[in-house]
């Protein structure tokens, strides 16, 4: 049995314009002020001594190798990601970044926004772009029914509301 695993697919380019100041200043604190406290408390660690049984010298290491990593990662993500800054000219059908309310066969209601993989940490009512419910719902309209296959089996749902809201930063 070989470990190969096929690449994961590419996530969509597409980020809200809030999702992006999230990332800046995530980019920001992690370049401006936590990497220079660990680079100080990994400074002061080398300077007692023998290194190689220090424990304070090894752990600020491996979060400096952490941090510059998350930081290229954040750098090449936001160079490739596109800001979507502005609502569609047709508000009545679900597109990126949209307010969708759903309704199950019960009649429980869920409210979901449509946006980037790289929000999803931010609200547990953000679903991804790239997932099957979000693929499902887009351009559909209010009133419209959607069949959603998941895991469990296929769910049906109706699309109570579709609304673009204005986020302040």
């Amino acid at each position: 049995m070989s470990r190969y695993r096929p690449p994961s697919p590419p996530k969509s380019a597409y980020i809200t314009q809030e999702g992006a100041h999230a990332l800046l200043a995530e980019l920001k604190y992690l370049w401006k002020e936590k990497r220079p406290a660990v680079t100080e408390t990994v400074r002061e660690a080398a300077a007692q001594g023998d290194r190689s049984e220090n424990a304070e010298y090894i752990y600020g290491k491996r979060q400096l190798r952490e941090i510059d990593r998350r930081v290229r990662y954040l750098e090449k993500r936001l160079d490739v990601c596109t800001v979507v800054d502005r609502f569609p000219s047709d508000q009545e059908r679900v597109f990126f970044g949209a307010w969708v309310t759903l309704e199950d066969e019960v009649g429980n209601a869920k409210e979901y926004r449509i946006v980037g993989p790289d929000e999803l940490d931010h609200n547990p009512n953000y679903i991804s772009i790239d997932s099957p419910v979000a693929r499902a719902l887009l351009k559909k309209q209010e009133g419209d029914e959607v069949v959603i296959r998941l895991a469990g089996g296929e769910k049906t749902y109706i699309i109570d509301a579709v609304e673009y809201r204005q986020v302040v930063t």
